[in-house]
């Protein structure tokens, strides 16, 4: 059971630090900032996600200390991280942000036209 274990916590944080390096990389050679959001939110949380599950099961399975505060940083890291770097494309892009010349669409330039047309209709009746 102890070879199978260390297999297991040495694999999760393989795993971790392959997804940390893959964000270094994407933050560093993606053309804008919302690309760069995607792969900070994504591989990043996938590469510390993975981390702290190793850590968790290392000190569970050789140590036997459970550890709820690990899994509830597991958890919070999983729900935040990812709204994080969609709250962080959506700033960007409000403040006006330009994408790259590779973008093929922009799906959300038609709402936020009408939203400042209707914000500025509601300011002049006022």
């Amino acid at each position: 059971m102890d070879l199978i274990a260390d297999i297991i916590i040495v694999s999760l944080v393989v795993v971790g630090i392959i997804f940390t390096i893959v964000t270094v990389i994407g933050v560093l050679r993606l053309p804008d900032a919302y690309t760069r959001a995607h792969a900070a939110s994504k591989s990043a949380t996938l590469g510390v996600m993975s981390l702290l599950l190793g850590v968790f099961f290392h000190f569970w399975w050789n140590e036997g200390h459970f550890s709820i505060s690990l899994l509830l940083g597991i958890a919070f890291l999983f729900i935040t991280s990812p709204i994080g770097g969609h709250l962080m494309a959506r700033a960007a892009y409000m403040s006006g942000v330009k994408p790259t010349e590779l973008t093929v669409g922009d799906d959300l330039k038609d709402e936020v036209e009408k939203k400042r047309a209707e914000i500025a209709k509601n300011t002049q009746e006022d």
